[in-house]
């Protein structure tokens, strides 16, 4: 049976209006004050809606923070992937990192209240396991695009998951810092610093594995 309209929507339109604008207002408290102190009749009296209409979308306000989240995330790493889509056409690791890193910072900046919810991502279990799943999916994309563009020995190394791992939520760790206005400098700067650092290491291909390979061998050398 077809949905009813009233003012020229459905009920399954307004029912999403009112999502949006919940998860819209959270932003905007969570920003203000965090998650802490996050509750269903201020979210609601934010976006203007009657208390009811909360429950027709989250079960609590736990589940509205995920879900605000996850909306973020998504739309971050949808950004990340099509920039990397775009700069595919160059071989060179500097272009598609810059592409990714550049395009990651600018997301965050964008909206301000998303560096505050990036600082706030580790406030609660449920929100933390979420960004380890986010590093874990950039990790994963980064792998990806090394073992397209490192030498062939450099792309098999098995130490590489674990090497994308390290940058991925180091990098991240250091973004939410500086988002905690603990780091004195710019955004260009903070780019930079990521993009040298990423590429480095892929360039090189090392791991800490093969580093310590290495040094054992040069201090096995006579003389040493």
């Amino acid at each position: 049976m077809p949905s009813r309209t009233y003012g020229g929507a459905t009920s399954g339109e307004r029912r999403a209006r009112r999502r949006a604008a919940l998860l819209d207002a959270a932003l905007d408290l969570v920003a203000g004050g965090g998650v802490k102190g996050l509750t269903v009749r201020g979210v609601c009296a934010e976006a203007r809606l009657n208390d009811r209409y909360f429950y027709e979308s989250f079960r609590s306000t736990d589940e509205l923070v995920l879900a605000m989240l996850d909306e973020q995330m998504l739309a971050g790493s949808a950004a990340i992937v099509e920039a990397i889509a775009k700069s595919s056409t160059s071989k060179d690791p500097v272009v598609r990192t810059r592409a990714a890193v550049g395009t990651g910072l600018r997301f965050l900046t964008a909206d301000p209240r998303r560096g505050r919810l990036l600082v706030e991502s580790q406030a609660t279990e449920g929100l933390a396991a979420r960004r380890r799943d986010l590093v874990k999916t950039l990790a994963q994309v980064m792998a990806d695009q090394g073992r397209v563009l490192l030498p062939a020995d450099d792309a098999l190394d098995p130490d590489l998951d674990l090497a994308t791992f390290t940058l991925v939520s180091g990098g991240l760790d250091l973004v939410t810092t500086w988002f905690r206005h603990e780091l004195d400098i710019t955004r260009d700067r903070l780019e930079d610093f990521l993009v040298a650092l990423v590429t480095r290491a892929n360039i090189r291909g090392d791991t800490p594995a093969e580093d310590a390979k290495t040094d054992t061998a040069e201090a096995a050398k006579p003389g040493n």
